[in-house]
């Protein structure tokens, strides 16, 4: 089965939100940020990942090479993006925030 990964990025702490491929959220998680810290909360939950996305920022260089050296398939969105994204998705709350990077990773 193939999961999906929405990662928030925040300068000590990453909210990561685990899909699966019919986009139900199977789990919801806060880590460290750090490449490994993030790259074992992942591999706890599910074996293997289609892809693992992050919004560019001051960290993503860093956290991307990370992750993509620790053998998950890391992408970069760029913030006008995700923000169109949000806009057409229509939720509005913190939870909905957690989980929009995992839906905008997933294949429509």
């Amino acid at each position: 089965m193939n999961h999906y990964a929405g990662l928030d990025v925040s300068l000590e702490k990453t909210a990561i939100c685990i899909l699966n491929e019919d986009g139900v959220v199977i789990r919801e998680l806060v880590v460290a940020s750090d490449p490994a810290a993030i790259a074992q909360a992942l591999y706890d939950v599910a074996p293997s990942f289609r892809r693992v996305g992050l919004e560019a920022g001051p960290l993503a260089p860093w956290l991307y090479a990370g992750i993509a050296d620790l053998g998950l398939p890391a992408i970069c969105i760029e913030v006008r993006q995700m923000r169109a994204f949000a806009k057409s998705s229509g939720r509005r709350n913190a939870r909905a925030g957690r989980r929009r990077p995992g839906h905008r990773r997933r294949p429509p």
